[in-house]
């Protein structure tokens, strides 16, 4: 009976327009963002840093690029680990090339550069789409694991075909324990958010959506849908890339191409098919099941095991995951398309009605 519109009088456009425009929603992000900024690095763990949270914060931006092109614009990607790489090695070379080059700035170029490749594999767009355009995508995943792999200009020659950067420094600010890699991210995943909702409500963010509905009738109302669909990529694509920088400089530090193979790219799409396509929840939701779900599997199937004198291993537990996964993207796609973000305002909406039928 908290949870209510009641009494709320806009008496603008501006607060009629706002991103939350239920004050109880605005208080309760303002709560969980105080509490992942202040609370919980004073009350977890190195491991649940490294293995859990700073994994999720990446990834969850990442899903927020792909969900961009996929969930707004309806464009279709399998080439999403690619743009991570491109995002990745880009920043590494310009770290190491450019001398005086600041790590964030390196990583924001990163995201530009993987922007840029964006568009060039997004130009199939304009005259292809459903499976075409994915085969498209998945021929930026291939060519890009090739060039990472064989052009030793990207790993400055070095001999392993990998790369490492050390410890990373933000307006003097050593990012080197856990904690402070879990704060530089969450603080860029908090600033993107809010970016990519914003967009998502604006002009650029209505044209997506027109040619995601019916490209011919966006056509007709005077949509570009070659401006439409190249941004869109260019967006997803920045995003995906600061990504990419972020899994290799901060949760990484040492990476080689494999660490960005399509199945990354496939980690991505079920992030979005899960947590839910045309939301931008549904890539926080999506993240966190994909994050949490192999270490709570890792950790129920050998209790269970045990319970009936069974001998789980590791390639079995890996084998379930990967069952669950397919399990879960049928389900959500025959039950629920719009997937858990779908629940979660389904459940925010009778919340509002309730005690009341009506």
């Amino acid at each position: 009976m908290f949870y209510r519109e009641n009494g709320q009088f806009k008496t603008s456009y501006k607060s009629d327009q706002q991103i939350f425009p239920i004050p109880q929603d605005r208080w309760a992000i303002v709560a969980i963002v105080a509490l992942a900024f202040f609370a919980v690095p004073m009350m977890v763990d190195e491991y649940l840093f490294r293995a859990i949270l700073i994994p999720f914060l990446i990834l969850s931006l990442a899903a927020l690029g792909v969900n961009i092109l996929v969930g707004y614009c309806g464009q279709i990607t399998l080439g999403a680990g690619a743009f991570m790489a491109v995002g990745a090695y880009a920043a590494y070379n310009f770290l190491i090339r450019v001398s005086g080059m600041p790590a964030l700035g390196a990583i924001l170029l990163g995201g530009l550069t993987a922007a840029a490749v964006g568009i060039v594999f997004g130009i199939p767009s304009l005259r292809v789409r459903g499976l075409y355009l994915a085969v498209a995508t998945l021929a930026a995943q291939f060519f890009w694991d090739w060039a990472f792999l064989r052009v030793k200009w990207f790993t400055n020659d070095a001999s392993s075909g990998s790369v490492s950067v050390a410890d990373i420094s933000v307006f003097g600010w050593t990012i080197d324990s856990p904690s402070d890699k879990y704060l530089f991210c969450l603080g860029i995943l908090v600033i993107f958010s809010l970016m990519a909702k914003n967009m998502v409500r604006g002009s650029i963010g209505r044209q997506w959506m027109a040619i995601r509905d019916m490209d011919v009738a966006a056509t007709v109302i005077g949509i570009r849908p070659m401006y439409a669909k190249l941004t869109a990529f260019a967006v997803s694509s920045f995003y995906v890339g600061v990504a990419g920088a972020l899994w290799g400089f901060v949760h990484l530090g040492s990476w080689e191409p494999a660490a960005f193979s399509i199945d990354r790219s496939f980690q991505l799409l079920f992030m979005v098919i899960i947590g839910g396509m045309g939301a931008i929840a549904g890539s926080f939701f999506g993240a966190a099941f994909i994050v949490i779900l192999p270490i709570f599997l890792n950790q129920l199937l050998p209790v269970i095991g045990g319970w009936f004198g069974l001998e789980v291993s590791i390639a079995l537990v890996s084998h379930v995951e990967i069952m669950i996964f397919g399990a879960l993207i049928a389900f959500f796609l025959i039950v629920e398309p719009h997937g858990i973000a779908r629940l979660w305002s389904t459940g925010r909406e009778k919340l509002r009605l309730w005690p009341f039928p009506h």
